[in-house]
């Protein structure tokens, strides 16, 4: 007789409802006493993984053990990103009605590869990307999927511009003998664009860099037209253009009529990455920084960095969708639909099969806060970084490297080499109140400031101030 019980032992669902309701409390009183921690974990390597088991446990183990470890040993090594004094990198917010919508996907676990696998999350992720459509005032027309990442949404442009150069025969018959396709694209391009030109088999070299020039340090359309008419005379097969709006070392915005004028007149499939910065076209007068927009075939936008749905969810908008389903789409019999018309199968807009229900969480956050409830929230970071800059500005021990573009600014100590800048941002993170990262400027080290936490304050960004009026001194 088999001693295997005939159902899988564990978490009954009156246990689940009483450690859901534990987790939540547990949740709410971390978020209420944020502030108390410091905003950076130690920089201890090795010291989470020693703290724990070598070997997994052999019985079951009940929740409450767990979520003690989880308090004794996990939260101490983490960075704390939703923290209010958390300056670094770019916001990952996560609104509570965004952890809501997220907890309610975990319950449900649809998977929603196709429409028929999952009807209405096809229809309602369809749906909130015309809702954001609207907001950031792209034309009606612009088709939206939600990727994981702009990282994974830059991979599909680039793919696309490399199977239109190659006359769709990329995927079908490999790059080997194939011509040197070329992609176009600024200094100040996230690194996302490089990794997507080497996993596209592009090669690095074939990344052609195009000079910036003027306060936006934007690409040079003249010296970016020149490159293309270079490349053909060599032979070569120019295929796309990659302009930024807000890059993330200094927020470096391309003109974005101008550049996208140079690819159309090419013929070449033009990317906009916009994955912070674009968050802030709801609001009408931050618009001019992507005047032209309209003119792109493809443009990413992050909702999970400064519009509070959690990551991942990714919102990526397509002049015409065909293009990146010609690239992407396999449809084997399994995977096909029989007996409906007039739906979208969101995974051949996509490099994975499998897709999560990331469009709950875009539609609470949307019908929780309302645009101009999210609107605030941005024009507040807008503010109170332009203020901090101003006030930077005006001591003597600082000088501002890059201007604010929306809530990201760049700064040095004034008369220390690039090992006294580090050492400062260094006692600055080991400080804990705030947190703050470096970039390279021109190949100088350069301080970067941005605020976008959605619970940070006027007062928060005030600390800012104190932390570093302190240990400049």
């Amino acid at each position: 007789m088999s001693d295997t019980p005939d159902q899988t032992p564990g978490m009954d669902w009156d246990e689940f409802a009483r450690w859901g309701r534990r987790i939540a409390d547990w949740g709410a009183e971390y978020h209420r006493t944020l502030r108390e921690r410091p905003v950076r974990a130690p920089l201890t390597p090795g010291a989470t993984r020693a703290a724990l088991p070598a070997a997994p446990p052999e019985t079951g183990q009940e929740m409450g053990a767990i979520l003690s470890d989880l308090d004794a040993h996990i939260l101490l090594g983490l960075t704390h990103w939703q923290h209010p004094r958390f300056f670094a990198y770019f916001p990952a917010n996560a609104a509570p009605p965004s952890m809501l919508a997220e907890f309610v996907t975990a319950i449900l676990a649809p998977q929603c590869m196709l429409w028929q696998t999952s009807p209405a999350a096809t229809e309602l992720e369809s749906l909130v990307l015309d809702w954001l459509r609207q907001a950031l005032a792209l034309p009606e027309g612009f088709s939206g999927v939600i990727q994981d990442s702009a990282s994974s949404a830059t991979l599909a442009a680039v793919l696309v511009m490399r199977e239109r150069a190659l006359d769709w025969a990329g995927n079908r018959d490999g790059l080997a003998g194939q011509g040197q396709v070329r992609i176009y694209a600024s200094p100040e391009v996230h690194s996302s664009i490089e990794r997507a030109v080497w996993i596209a088999g592009i090669g690095a070299r074939n990344l052609v860099r195009i000079p910036v020039s003027g306060p936006n340090r934007g690409m040079d359309p003249d010296a970016l037209r020149a490159a293309i008419a270079a490349d053909r005379a060599a032979g070569h097969l120019p295929a796309g253009v990659i302009a930024c709006t807000g890059a993330t070392g200094t927020g470096a915005s391309d003109d974005l009529r101008a550049v996208l004028e140079v690819a159309r007149a090419a013929g070449l499939y033009s990317h906009v990455d916009a994955a912070w910065a674009g968050a802030a076209m709801i609001c009408p007068e931050m618009r001019a920084l992507w005047h032209g927009v309209e003119g792109a075939d493809s443009v990413v936008v992050n909702p999970h960095k400064w519009l509070g749905a959690q990551f991942d969810c990714t919102a990526h908008y397509l002049r015409d969708p065909e293009p990146l389903v010609r690239t992407l789409a396999i449809q084997p019999e399994y995977l096909r639909t029989h007996g409906a018309d007039g739906f979208v199968n969101y995974s051949e807009w996509s490099i994975p099969l499998g897709r999560r229900f990331r469009a709950l969480k875009l539609w609470f956050v949307l019908r929780h806060y309302g645009l101009e409830g999210l609107r605030a929230m941005i024009r507040n970071h807008v503010r109170w970084s332009q203020a901090l800059c101003a006030r930077l500005r005006d001591d003597p021990r600082f000088e501002i490297v890059t201007d604010p573009v929306l809530s990201l600014f760049t700064f040095r100590r004034r008369g220390g080499d690039e090992a006294a800048q580090l050492a400062l941002l260094a006692r600055i993170n080991d400080d804990g109140r705030i947190y703050l990262t470096q970039t390279r400027i021109d190949g100088a080290l350069a301080i970067r400031f941005q605020a976008g936490a959605m619970a940070t304050t006027a007062a928060d960004v005030e600390m800012a101030y104190t932390v570093l009026d302190e240990l400049a001194r």
